[in-house]
This record gives C-alpha cells, sequence and structure tokens, in this order.
C-alpha cells in the first residue's frame, strides 16, 4: 500500500489504543492535526482503513453495539501496520518529495493579470495568512502548555507561514511601487522571441 498522511495517522493513532473509525476522525480534530491531516470527508477515512486492513496493517479488535449508537466496528493495528508506519514515518521525515500545491501553480500565471490586480490579490492573501498565523501562534501558547514533540507540526507550519507572508508582502509591496512590472506588449515579444527559438532548432 502506498504511504499517505491520512494512512500514517491512522496507523500512529491506533498503535496507542484500538480506535473505532469515529473515533479516529475526533481525536485527529481535538488534537488539532486536521491542519494537516484531511479529514473533512469521512468517506475518504473509511477507505483508507479498508485499504490498510485489505493489506494487513490493521485488523477489526472488535464490534461495539449501544442501543445509542449504530454498530462500530474497533480496529487495532497489526505487527506488520507497526514496521510500516515506522517505514513511512521515517520516509515522510528524511525525503524530500515533489508536491504540487496550488500557490506556486497559480503564481505560474500570474501574467493573466495585471500587475495592479496581482498586487490586490497579494494583499488579500496577506492578511489571510496573517490571521492563519495568529491562529497557530496561538495554539503554540496554550495553557497548559503541551510538550513540544506534540507540536513540532504547528512549529512547522508556523514556520512556513510567515515566511509565506514574509514573501507576499514585499512582493506586493514591490507591486504597489513599480519596482516590479509588466505589460501585454513584453509578454507578447518574450512569447515571439522563445517561439522563434523554437523553429531555429527543429
Amino acid at each position: 500500500m502506498k504511504s499517505s498522511p491520512l494512512a500514517l495517522t491512522v496507523l500512529s493513532l491506533l498503535s496507542y489504543q484500538p480506535l473505532h473509525p469515529y473515533g479516529i476522525r475526533r481525536l485527529i480534530k481535538q488534537w488539532g492535526k486536521d491542519d494537516v491531516v484531511n479529514v473533512g470527508q469521512p468517506a475518504s477515512l473509511y477507505r483508507t482503513i479498508e485499504r490498510l486492513q485489505d493489506t494487513g496493517l490493521v485488523a477489526v479488535s472488535q464490534t461495539e453495539r449501544d442501543q445509542r449508537y449504530p454498530e462500530r466496528t474497533v480496529y487495532e493495528i497489526t505487527d506488520a501496520g507497526r514496521e510500516v508506519a515506522t517505514k513511512w514515518l521515517a520516509e515522510m521525515i528524511s525525503v524530500p518529495v515533489t508536491e504540487f500545491p496550488r500557490f506556486p501553480a497559480a503564481l505560474s500565471f500570474v501574467m493573466m493579470l495585471s500587475p495592479a490586480e496581482l498586487a490586490f490579490l497579494l494583499d488579500q492573501r496577506a492578511q489571510r495568512l496573517q490571521a492563519a498565523l495568529a491562529e497557530i501562534e496561538a495554539s503554540l501558547a496554550a495553557e497548559p502548555p503541551l510538550p513540544r514533540v506534540t507540536m513540532l507540526d504547528n512549529e512547522y507550519l508556523r514556520a512556513v507561514a510567515a515566511a509565506e507572508l514574509d514573501w507576499v508582502r514585499g512582493t506586493a509591496a514591490d507591486l504597489t511601487a513599480g519596482r516590479f512590472t509588466w505589460t501585454a506588449a513584453e509578454l507578447a515579444a518574450l512569447a515571439d522571441a522563445h517561439e522563434g527559438q523554437g523553429d531555429s532548432m527543429d
């Protein structure tokens, strides 16, 4: 089975105690890990657990029956699951991978906008980043303080958000001050030049 943040999260939580899917989702949200693991759609969690079971990484521990709730299947991690979780964790920490987030993809096509339009949109992003950064800071300053080892993901998110905010603000300032600009004519000439280079290589 291919590693994924959600699959690693399921195995990690089950390494502490057997849980049913609702309990896994609840813990992810209670511990604030939904900032780094997408559990917005419960179906994705159930599909992940099914794949983990099919590959022998988790197994059914018991079935809970309570008149107040529908029947719930409780899962536990297997020895193979512990071994795979450790391997995934080591790989995710030590090996950088190429990911494809939306923001860099959008930045590669900002020539469709005018400098003023881009400056406006970056200012909006900066405001949202500032709000997100404040939320992360609040979680890190929560009382009673949690051990640092449980908050490393928040520390990383704070560093990334702060770096992005600095870059976004700097780029917006360059646009507003006219230090960074472009025109449709300049871009058209650049496209023509590249097209001509391609023809000469044929």
